[in-house]
């Protein structure tokens, strides 16, 4: 078996997003790492709480990684001797936990500062959209016609949209007359992705040059580029692209095909929602694809990788 393991970024944060991992003692210190950055409380309560906060960006990317890294560490010995690891947006720095090439506070702080980072560049009245049925190439047009650009390329018909949130109203208004099967505002308040953000990549490069790495222990996920897809083997050039990613179209469609290439069989998304399994379904027709969130439990995740 070979497992690709796909890591959610900032949109499905909800008040259950650690309804499987909440009570396994292999993600506790996860949770009590998490705990300084939000102000001394429990991510688990963050998240039970619910309301505006679980989107706030800051709040938002920490809880991510908090996810991401949780499961992780749950799934424990069940973990496969072969694996890539994938991460979408935010998720691209939360899998280099994954990969064992930053320590879980490491992780968790570097998010924090990234976020910091993007609101600094940006401010207020920004955001992201998520539309669907137009070619790739169609969108952008669109997207440049309003003052947006062309963040995400999911699909070869789905992608994201980032720039200020009225100009993403009339980006969804003309491409749903454009015949868009969807076209909605995304629960982001930032506009990740895109050239708006060009100082924070350079904020958040100075950052990571200062972040202590560490030797991924044997049988450590393979770790590809959230940015483009590309084999991660050289830590300088990956470091590299995890800041540009910030202020750059990201090529998801390229990571889910890295994964095929890589043979993954089994595709697993940590979470927090469901939407990368649903783009991997389409993606990887073949492989065995499941969310996290669709099981009951840890155990079940542990049968169904364990199964043959």
């Amino acid at each position: 078996m070979t497992l690709a393991l796909l890591l959610s970024g900032q949109g499905g944060q909800h008040p259950g997003m650690f309804n499987l991992t909440a009570d396994r003692p292999e993600a506790q210190a996860i949770f009590d790492a998490a705990k300084p950055l939000l102000g001394g409380r429990d991510p688990r309560d963050v998240a039970r709480t619910g309301g505006d906060e679980l989107h706030a960006n800051r709040t938002g990317q920490i809880l991510c990684c908090v996810a991401a890294l949780a499961a992780w560490n749950a799934l424990g010995c069940a973990r496969p001797a072969r694996a890539i690891v994938a991460g979408y947006s935010i998720g691209d720095l939360a899998a280099w936990g994954v990969a064992g090439r930053f320590e879980p506070d490491v992780v968790l702080t570097l998010a924090a500062r990234r976020a910091e980072a993007m609101d600094a560049a940006t401010g207020q009245g920004f955001g992201l959209a998520g539309i669907r049925g137009l070619r790739l190439d169609v969108l952008d047009m669109l997207a440049a016609r309003h003052g947006c650009y062309l963040a995400i390329r999911n699909a070869p018909d789905s992608g994201v949209v980032g720039g200020r949130r009225n100009a993403l109203d009339a980006v969804c208004s003309e491409a749903s007359g454009s015949g868009a099967q969807r076209a909605v505002i995304l629960p982001v308040q930032t506009p990740s992705h895109t050239p708006l953000l060009s100082a924070a990549t350079d904020a958040f490069r100075d950052i990571l040059a200062a972040a202590k790495q560490v030797r991924p222990p044997a049988g450590a996920p393979r770790l590809i580029s959230g940015l483009d897809g590309g084999a991660v083997f050289r830590a300088e050039e990956g470091l590299e692209k995890l800041a540009i990613q910030i202020s750059r179209t990201i090529d998801w469609s390229a990571c889910l095909e890295a994964c095929g290439e890589y043979g993954a069989d089994r595709v697993l998304e940590l979470g927090p929602g469901h939407a990368l399994a649903t783009m991997a379904r389409l993606a990887l027709p073949e492989a065995r694809v499941h969310a996290l969130e669709e099981f009951r439990s840890i155990p079940g995740v542990v049968d169904w990788l364990s199964s043959g």
